[in-house]
C-alpha cells in the first residue's frame, strides 16, 4: 500500500501549532532599527543642526519649515528602506531549500519552511536535508554530517537512524518521517544558521566606499573653508556655520550608499521576475559583464521532456520491445525524476514497478553506467543495466555483441539528433555477484534512442548571444554526433568540431586552451572537465558564467564568474553553490538575465552620472558668490528642497528606466570596469559645470540689471531646478533619444511634482518668504526655461561627438 502522508488539514494544523520550518536568524531589520539607521544619516543630522540654529537665532519660520523637511526626508527614506527590505525578504522566501514530500497521496516539491513534524519526505543523493528525519527506507543512503560532527568522512544510514537537518545526502536516496523542526532540531539547538541573511559586499560596493570617503573629505574641506571666508569677509559666525552646513549638505554624497543599495536589491527583484533567482546580489552588477556562456544542453537548450523515438533490438529472435521496456525499467530509479527514466516507465507501465532493488551501482563520473540487483523466487539476482552504449558494451560478453554493427546504430541515431542509451542484462548465482558493476559480464539487449527537442526560442538566444559579443559553449554527457546535431539546430559557431571528454583528457592545459580559441561543442563532459574549461577560459580573461545541476558540480560553479544553477532539476549542493538559480532550467532565461544585468548596470551608471552632475552646480551656486562678496544663493531650506527632488529621481526614474534598445548589440564591459571610470566622471563634471556656467551668468546678469538679492535668488534657483530636471532627462540613458522617456513610468510624474513644487515656492507668498525669494516675473521663468533649453542644446551636441562612435552599426 502506498503511502499518502499528511492531509492539507493536518499540515495546517502542526503549521499553525510549531511555524515554519525555519531557524531564527536576524531576517528583516525591525521599522524602529531602520528608523535610528536613517537618523543617523549625515543629512538628517545636518539638517536637524541647521534648523536648531535657525530656532536660536529666532527664525522660527525657518527653523519649522527645515524641521518639516528634516521629517519628510527621514520618512521618504525609510519608505524607500521598507521596499529595500521587503525585496530582499521575498528573494529569500523564494530561496529557501526545497523538500520532496508525501501528502495526500502524491509526492509534491515544496519549500523547506513549510514542512511539520510527521511529513514523509524523500531526499535524493546532492540534496540538503530539510529537517530531523527518521529513516524508514535508505538506498545506500550517505550522509555528509560535517556540518554537526566536524568529521570530513560520510556516514552510510539505514532504516531507523536518523538523518539531521542541515546534512548532505552524498549517495544514494532516503525516505522518512520528519521528527523535528525549526528550532527544535538538532541544528536548531545548537544555534546554528545554514542560510546567512546578510547582504554581501561586492566589489561595486568597495569602489563607492572609496569615492563616498573622498568626496566626504572633500565636502569637509571646503565647507570648512567657505565658514571661514564667510566669517573672515563678514564677521558674522552664526551665518558662517550656517554657510558650512549647507555646503557639507550640498556636496556630501548620501545618496550614493542609499541609490547603490536599491538598486543591487531591486535588480535582484527585477531578475527574479524573469526567472532568474539570484542568491548572491554580487551576480547582479556581473551577470551583464558575461563573455562567454558555457551551458548543459539537457534541459537547458533542450525541453528535456524526453519521449522514445527509436528502439533497437540486439538479437529480435530472442528479445522483444516489451521486453527491452521491461529492463530498461528494472534498471531506473524508484519514484524517479529523470527524463529518460520517466520516459521509458511512461511507454512500459508505471504502475507494474512498486518494489525496490535490494542492491543498486550507481552512475559514476568515470563510468557512466548504472545497475540494479533484484533477487528472485530461484534465489539467483537478476542484474539490469543502462548507460552509455560504448559503457555497456564494454560490460557485455564479446562473443555476444555485433560491436561494429551496435556502433553504426548508435552513430545513426545520434546523427538525427536522439540521445541513445544501452540496455543489458545478467543472472548470477547470490554468491557469485561481483563488487563493482566493472567486473560484470552482462547479456547486450538493445538500444533506445529519445527525442529532445530544442526549446522554442533557444536559437534565436543564440544568435542574440552572438551580437552581444557572448561566446556559447555547450557541454554535456550525451554523444558526440547528438551534441553536433543540436550544435547545429541551435546556431552554435563550429557545431561539427566536437572535443569529447576522452579527447580533452590527453591534452596539456596549453593544448586545450588552443583548442578552446574555436571549439564550442564538447561530448562525453564530465563536472571535473567543466571545472578546467571554465579556469583555463578564466586564464584567457575571459568572464564565464556555467550552468551545472549536479553534487560533482558545485566546483565549477563556485570557479566560475557566475554560477548557474538550475531550479527544476538541480541538486540543493548545486544551488547552494551557484550565484543564481534558474526558476524554469531555460537557456533563454540566461540570455534574458544578462540583458537584465546590463541595463541594471548602465542605469545605475546612469544614477551615478547624474548625482555627480548635479552636486557640482549646487556646490559651486554655494561657494563662489562668498568668495566674490556676491548674496548668498542656496540656504539649508534651498538644499533641502533639491535632495527631495535627487533622492525620489535615483531611486524611481533610473532604476526604473527601460532597457536600451541597442544593449545586446554592443560588446560586454571590460573585466573589472570600474562604475566611477574617468571616462564617466569627466562627462559628469562637464554637465555639471555646464549646469553651474548657465546658473551662474545668469544670476550676475540680474545683479548687473539692478534686480535685487531676493529677485536674483529666485532666478538662480529657477533655473538650477529647471536645469536639475534637465539633467534627469539628459543621464537616464546618455544613449537614447528623446523619444525613448515615454517608456519610463515615473519620469513624467516626477517632473510635474518637481515643477509644481517650484511653482508652489514661488507664488506662493507663504512658501515664498521662507525661501528668501521675490515674485519671479514671466520673463524670468521664459529666461530660466531657455536656459535650461540652452543647457539640453550643448548636451546634445556632445552626446552625438562624444558617443557617435559608440552606436552600434545597423
Amino acid at each position: 500500500m502506498e503511502p499518502r502522508g499528511l492531509s492539507t488539514n493536518e499540515v495546517s494544523l502542526r503549521l499553525r501549532r510549531d511555524g515554519p520550518n525555519e531557524i531564527s536568524s536576524a531576517g528583516e531589520r525591525a521599522f524602529l532599527h531602520i528608523v535610528v539607521e536613517v537618523l543617523r544619516e549625515p543629512m538628517t543630522i545636518l539638517l536637524l543642526v541647521c534648523g536648531m540654529i535657525y530656532g536660536f537665532l529666532g527664525e522660527l519660520q525657518d527653523a519649522l519649515i527645515l524641521l518639516g523637511f528634516w521629517a519628510l526626508i527621514i520618512v521618504i527614506t525609510v519608505l524607500q528602506e521598507r521596499k529595500t527590505e521587503k525585496a530582499l525578504s521575498a528573494l529569500k522566501s523564494l530561496s529557501s531549500p526545497r523538500a520532496l514530500v508525501i501528502r495526500d497521496g502524491r509526492l509534491i516539491r515544496i519549500s523547506a519552511r513549510e514542512l511539520v513534524v510527521d511529513d514523509l519526505v524523500q531526499v535524493n543523493v546532492g540534496d540538503v536535508v530539510p529537517a530531523d528525519v527518521l529513516i524508514l527506507e535508505s538506498v545506500q543512503g550517505q550522509i555528509d554530517e560535517s556540518l554537526l560532527t566536524g568529521e570530513s568522512f560520510a556516514v552510510f544510514k539505514k532504516a531507523n537512524d536518523k538523518a539531521w537537518a542541515g546534512t548532505i545526502v552524498v549517495q544514494g536516496q532516503i525516505f522518512g518521517q520528519v521528527i523535528a523542526t525549526g528550532m527544535r532540531t538538532q541544528l536548531g539547538s545548537i544555534g546554528k544558521l545554514l542560510v546567512a541573511a546578510s547582504v554581501e559586499p561586492t566589489p561595486l560596493k568597495a569602489e563607492t566606499q572609496r569615492i563616498i570617503k573622498r568626496l566626504t573629505v572633500l565636502a569637509i574641506f571646503f565647507s570648512v573653508f567657505t565658514a571661514a571666508a564667510y566669517f573672515y569677509l563678514n564677521k558674522d559666525l552664526l551665518g558662517g556655520v550656517l554657510l558650512g552646513l549647507t555646503l557639507a549638505m550640498a556636496i556630501l554624497p548620501n545618496e550614493i550608499p542609499a541609490v547603490l543599495t536599491i538598486f543591487l536589491t531591486l535588480g535582484t527583484r527585477r531578475l527574479s521576475e524573469r526567472n532568474v533567482l539570484t542568491r548572491k546580489i554580487t551576480a547582479v552588477d556581473s551577470i551583464g559583464a558575461t563573455t562567454v556562456l558555457c551551458v548543459d544542453k539537457t534541459g537547458t537548450l533542450t525541453v528535456n521532456k524526453m519521449k522514445i523515438q527509436q528502439i533497437y533490438l540486439n538479437d529480435s529472435s530472442k528479445f522483444s520491445r516489451e521486453d527491452l521496456l521491461k529492463i530498461a525499467v528494472h534498471a531506473s530509479n524508484p519514484n524517479t525524476f529523470d527524463p529518460m527514466e520517466q520516459a521509458i516507465a511512461t511507454e512500459y507501465d508505471k504502475s507494474a514497478i512498486h518494489e525496490r532493488p535490494f542492491q543498486q551501482f550507481q552512475l559514476t563520473s568515470d563510468f557512466f553506467a548504472m545497475s540494479n540487483l533484484w533477487l528472485e523466487d530461484s534465489g539467483q539476482v537478476w542484474i539490469t543495466t543502462k548507460g552509455a552504449p560504448e559503457t555497456i558494451i564494454k560490460m557485455c560478453v564479446a562473443d555476444l555483441v555485433d560491436t561494429r554493427r551496435i556502433h553504426e546504430e548508435v552513430e545513426r541515431m545520434a546523427l538525427s539528433g536522439l540521445r541513445v542509451l544501452g540496455v543489458a542484462q545478467g543472472r548470477f548465482d547470490k554468491s557469485s555477484v561481483p563488487s563493482s558493476q566493472e567486473e560484470l559480464s552482462l547479456e547486450f539487449v538493445g538500444l533506445i534512442g529519445f527525442a529532445d527537442p530544442v526549446r522554442e526560442g533557444v536559437p534565436s538566444a543564440v544568435k542574440q548571444c552572438y551580437e552581444a559579443g557572448i561566446r556559447v559553449i555547450m557541454m554535456t554527457g550525451d554523444h558526440s554526433q547528438t551534441a553536433s546535431s543540436v550544435g547545429q539546430q541551435i546556431g552554435l559557431k563550429n557545431p561539427l568540431d566536437v572535443l569529447t571528454g576522452a579527447s580533452l583528457e590527453k591534452l596539456s592545459d596549453s593544448e586545450l586552451s588552443q583548442h578552446l580559441q574555436t571549439t564550442n561543442c564538447f561530448s562525453r563532459m564530465i563536472p571535473e572537465q567543466k571545472l578546467r574549461i571554465v579556469k583555463i577560459l578564466q586564464a584567457q580573461g575571459e568572464v564565464v558564467a556555467m550552468t551545472g545541476d549536479g553534487v560533482n558540480d558545485a566546483p565549477a560553479l563556485k570557479a566560475a564568474n557566475i554560477g548557474i544553477a538550475m531550479g527544476k532539476k538541480g541538486t540543493d549542493v548545486a544551488r547552494e553553490s551557484a550565484a543564481i538559480v534558474l526558476l524554469d532550467d531555460n537557456f533563454t532565461t540566461i540570455v534574458e538575465g544578462i540583458k537584465t544585468g546590463r541595463g541594471i548596470y548602465e542605469n545605475l551608471k546612469s544614477a551615478m552620472s547624474y548625482l555627480v552632475a548635479v552636486h557640482i552646480p549646487i556646490a559651486g551656486i554655494s561657494i563662489l558668490p562668498v568668495l566674490l562678496k556676491l548674496p548668498i544663493i542656496l540656504m539649508p531650506v534651498h538644499v533641502a528642497f533639491l535632495h527631495l527632488i535627487i533622492e525620489p529621481t535615483c531611486s524611481l526614474v533610473f532604476e526604473a528606466e527601460p532597457a536600451s534598445r541597442h544593449l545586446m548589440m554592443r560588446p560586454p564591459r571590460r573585466k573589472n570596469e570600474p562604475i566611477f571610470s574617468k571616462t564617466m566622471l569627466v562627462q559628469s563634471m562637464i554637465q555639471g559645470l555646464i549646469l553651474y556656467a548657465v546658473i551662474f551668468v545668469a544670476f550676475a546678469m540680474a545683479l548687473h540689471r539692478g534686480q535685487g538679492d531676493l529677485d536674483a535668488r529666485a532666478l538662480a534657483f529657477t533655473i538650477l531646478i529647471f536645469a536639475n530636471l534637465a539633467l534627469i532627462y539628459m543621464n537616464r540613458y546618455h544613449r537614447e533619444s528623446v523619444k525613448s522617456s515615454l517608456r519610463n513610468k515615473y519620469l513624467w510624474p516626477i517632473l510635474l511634482i518637481s515643477f509644481c513644487a517650484l511653482m508652489l515656492v514661488l507664488y506662493v507668498p507663504s512658501l515664498r518668504r521662507i525661501f528668501h525669494f521675490s515674485v519671479l516675473h514671466w520673463d524670468d521663468v521664459g529666461i530660466s526655461i531657455l536656459a535650461a533649453m540652452l543647457s539640453i542644446l550643448i548636451f546634445q551636441i556632445w552626446k552625438h561627438w562624444f558617443f557617435q562612435k559608440d552606436q552600434p552599426r545597423s
